[in-house]
């Protein structure tokens, strides 16, 4: 009996049943569909409805005043704003892809509204627009197409990015016929293509090109392009309804109206039928078959959805779609269909078959024995449809499922579900859990079709929507609660709802307190783990609410996120605090650079001087990039020795530049700095050394200086004093060396180890020896040996062998210049036999003097010398 019910409402198209169920009573009161202009997005989405003022309207209790209404399509009025008339006549609105409406005037304007009636964008089509008024606009998703006065075509593909574009000129003399658009995502070149109907034929109108097709097909008063942009659907001015291909290459089918005046709406009902619609009457045509009628006594509007058309009336929102094949095997008149048994044994099981109770609660296992085991005539009748259909038990329950999904009756729905259910506790190897996600699903689509929330999605349209734009949509609508339910029910991340919830909370208190509004947000964003607090905090910022900004970051566990918010609302000391907490020193920089450039330098010193880790990276920094700042910071905290080793340090750097090298511009700042270094270090005890060093660098500095200016040459500057004396002597200048010698008091040592070396260098033997005879050398003689050695002089080496009085050294000496027998009696002298062996090697390829050394070393060793 149930299957007669439920199938006594559906009408037979050829081979193929439809259904008219009523989604809802509409709740708006004194809405006449013919007195407003309407637009209705899909996907059971929201309705636009404004008063038409191309119509002379009989004003009742209602103000005068043009109001732009949005309704669910449940009728629930969702907001209202009352319409200015900016831009002239209002042409044409439509629903975008992302809920947004559009609305064109007269003058070329569109208008972007939410579904607050909230005005959030405008852009012109152009100054051809403004001048020669849009007269008709036809829209898709996310563009429309509009003509002007003059016959202009204008596109804007993207509304998410507008931008008009011109289409090219079809040299038109009077409005087309009828417009369709077929999407950009449709046609071969990726624009869009528009179909205008003129005369006998359609010309296809793209941005570089006009093409003509159906040349005699027309006039066409109607066009409409299916949803996948393959087929056209089109009603001639005969009374033809003609569905074509779009290249207009092959006409599919052809149906002859009863009516040759054109359709007030035409639209195609899933991809099976088209629907035509006069002023009472729905026709809808198919392939094959006669058609179906559907009678009104209201005027409706036809919204078409992937799956069917939802129709609009002043009382009524009902939704036209075929029946499907699920729901067809089980309700359909006379099916004996498993899924029509099992549905019927359902039937059974709920009078309360005794043995049918039993059974249906043993194993699966067992069952199938029992089925086997038992006679028909001993089983009920519902067993019996079971014992029927086992080997196709997972299909019928498969099929109850499915039908489950389609139904918006949820009495229907639960049924279904049960039947399935019951079924499956007989077929071990059907997946249980397609159950549970119908299951899911459903009580997603059952709250969201609830005529408060109203949006009737049917199953189809949910998968292809998806969940995560259903919840986005719902939170636009400001209805967080049952967001917040599905997601948590689906597993979904919460956070995008939370946060939006916050955003609109903090919009729309101004009056509330921020300790009272901090508890309130604080309340729900516990919800959502690792949710931004300082995100929320950066819209109270937005907001003017800087105080409960502030109090909101402090929850922000990411110092990452806390800190650019805290600059940003004015706490740098707060964000200071933090940074040196987290340890993070690209924090603490962000931080201090900050400040930096906001605060003076005083108070910018002040702030870091008492946070170790913040001004030792300030200093790290300044001493690479900012000295004279970091002088600045040394000072005005008493670091007198830090400010001069920075002088220090600059001078070495003004070395480096190579003009300092060509003689000397940059030696006298350099200079200057060091002094300047040398009377800071004197003011602390704790710096005497540097103080005498600095003291004494600038000395050398500017000898070396004088020297470079004197000599023409850039050798001096920089060396050590030791090099300076050096150097002198090799010029010749005796005087200037000795005034170095005395200004730096070089030791006699040094300065005799000094001049021997020099002169030697030079070669002037004759001065060695009268600097040789001046006084007794106090480093000896030895030094004299050398310098002559080194240089290959033996003879000059001769004068001073002589005057060594260790006959080690003399022996050693003699050796150095190739005299053998000299060296071997000198050694004989020290008696050293070990130092024979030595002189020996030296003078091992020389037969003869190896000779001398082993006979004295025999004699040494006869005496008891070792």
């Amino acid at each position: 009996m149930a299957g007669v019910s439920v199938a006594a409402e559906w009408q037979l198209l050829y081979n193929r049943y439809y259904r008219k169920p009523e989604l809802y009573q509409m709740q708006w009161k004194h809405v006449d569909l013919t007195r407003n202009k309407v637009a209705c997005a899909p996907f059971g989405g929201p309705i636009a409805a404004i008063r038409d003022d191309a119509k002379i309207v009989q004003l009742f209790a209602e103000s005068a005043l043009r109001k732009l209404r949005i309704f669910t399509s449940s009728g629930r009025l969702i907001s209202e704003t009352v319409w200015k008339n900016p831009g002239g006549r209002l042409i044409g609105m439509s629903w975008s892809d992302d809920q947004i409406l559009i609305c064109i005037t007269q003058d070329g304007t569109v208008y972007f509204y939410n579904i607050h009636a909230e005005l959030i964008n405008n852009f012109s089509l152009g100054k051809e627009c403004f001048e020669s008024s849009v007269v008709e606009c036809v829209f898709w998703g996310n563009g429309v197409v509009c003509i002007n006065e003059l016959f202009g075509i204008f596109a804007v593909p993207d509304l998410k990015n507008p931008r008009a574009i011109k289409m090219s000129d079809c040299n038109l003399e009077d409005l087309p016929h009828c417009i369709a658009v077929i999407e950009p995502q449709y046609t071969m070149s990726g624009n869009v293509e528009v179909l205008l109907g003129v005369g006998d034929h359609v010309l296809l109108v793209e941005e570089d090109g006009v093409q003509q097709l159906g040349v005699g097909i027309g006039p066409l008063q109607k066009m409409v392009v299916s949803r996948t942009g393959k087929l056209l659907a089109s009603f001639t001015h005969d009374g033809r309804l003609l569905v074509m291909s779009t290249d207009f290459s092959n006409i599919i089918f052809e149906y002859t109206c009863e009516s040759a005046l054109p359709p007030d709406q035409l639209a195609w009902c899933g991809m099976d039928s088209v629907l035509l619609y006069w002023d009472d009457m729905l026709l809808m045509v198919g392939p094959y078959g006669d058609p179906v009628r559907y009678i009104y006594d209201e005027p409706i509007i036809l919204i078409p959805e992937c799956d069917g058309v939802r129709i609009l009336s002043n009382t009524s929102m009902e939704f036209l779609h075929r029946v499907p094949d699920s729901t067809v095997s089980i309700f359909q008149i006379g099916s004996t269909l498993p899924a029509a048994l099992l549905y019927d044994a359902l039937d059974h099981f709920d009078r309360r078959s005794a043995k049918v109770v039993y059974l249906y609660y043993l194993n699966a296992s067992r069952n199938y024995i029992l089925m086997k085991s038992f006679s028909s005539s001993y089983l009920p009748l519902g067993y019996e449809n079971l014992r029927l259909i086992r080997s196709s038990l997972s299909e019928a329950v498969e099929a109850c499922i499915d039908a489950a999904g389609y139904e918006f009756d949820i009495s229907q729905q639960r049924t279904l579900l049960r039947a399935a259910s019951y079924g499956q506790a007989f077929c071990s190897q059907f997946q249980r859990d397609f159950i549970q996600e119908m299951c899911k699903t459903l009580r997603v689509l059952n709250a969201v079709r609830h005529h408060e929330i109203g949006i009737p999605l049917s199953i189809q349209q949910y998968k292809l929507l998806t969940p995560s734009v259903l919840i986005n949509r719902l939170i636009n609508a400001h209805k967080y609660l049952l967001a917040l339910r599905i997601t948590e029910y689906l597993g979904m991340n919460q956070e995008v709802v939370i946060m939006h919830w916050a955003c609109t909370k903090i919009t729309a208190s101004l009056g509330i307190p921020d300790a009272s509004l901090l508890e309130i947000l604080l309340d729900k964003l516990k919800i959502c783990k690792g949710i931004s607090y300082a995100a929320v905090a950066s819209l109270a910022d937005k907001n003017g609410r800087r105080k409960l900004a502030a109090m909101l970051v402090e929850h922000e566990p990411h110092s990452s996120k806390q800190i650019p918010l805290l600059l940003s609302i004015g706490e740098e000391d707060t964000a200071l605090v933090k940074g040196i907490e987290s340890g993070d020193t690209d924090l603490v920089y962000l931080v201090l650079f900050h400040i930096w450039q906001k605060r003076p330098s005083l108070e910018f010193f002040g702030t870091i001087q008492a946070r170790p880790l913040a001004r030792d990276l300030f200093v790290t920094y300044a001493q690479c990039y900012k000295h004279e700042f970091l002088k600045d910071f040394f000072l005005s905290t008493g670091q007198l020795q830090d400010v001069a080793f920075l002088l220090w340090k600059e001078s070495w750097e003004l070395a480096k530049n190579p003009m300092a090298s060509k003689g000397s511009p940059l030696h006298g700042p350099r200079i200057k700095l060091i002094e300047k270094a040398q009377q800071l270090f004197s003011e602390t005890k704790e710096h005497i050394f540097e103080s005498k060093a600095a003291e004494e660098h600038a000395k050398l500095l500017r000898i070396q200086h004088d020297l470079e200016v004197t000599t023409k040459q850039a050798i001096f500057v920089d060396s050590s004093i030791s090099d300076t004396i050096r150097t002198c002597i090799v010029l010749g200048n005796h005087r200037t060396a000795m005034k170095v010698k005395t200004e730096f008091k070089v030791s006699e040592r040094r300065w005799y180890w000094l001049k021997v070396f020099a002169l030697a260098t030079i070669r002037d033997w004759d001065a060695l020896e009268k600097f040789s005879k001046e006084k007794r050398p106090p480093i000896g003689y030895r030094p004299f040996v050398e310098a002559c050695v080194d240089a290959d002089e033996k003879a000059e080496a001769l004068k001073y062998i002589t005057k060594l009085t260790d006959p080690r050294e003399r022996a050693e000496a003699y050796a150095r210049i190739g005299m053998a027998k000299e060296a071997a009696d000198a050694a004989s002298q020290a008696k050293d036999g070990e130092l024979l062996g030595r002189l020996k090697l030296t003078f091992a390829q020389n037969a003869a003097a190896s000779s001398i050394f082993d006979t004295l070393r025999d004699r040494l060793s006869f005496q008891g010398v070792s």
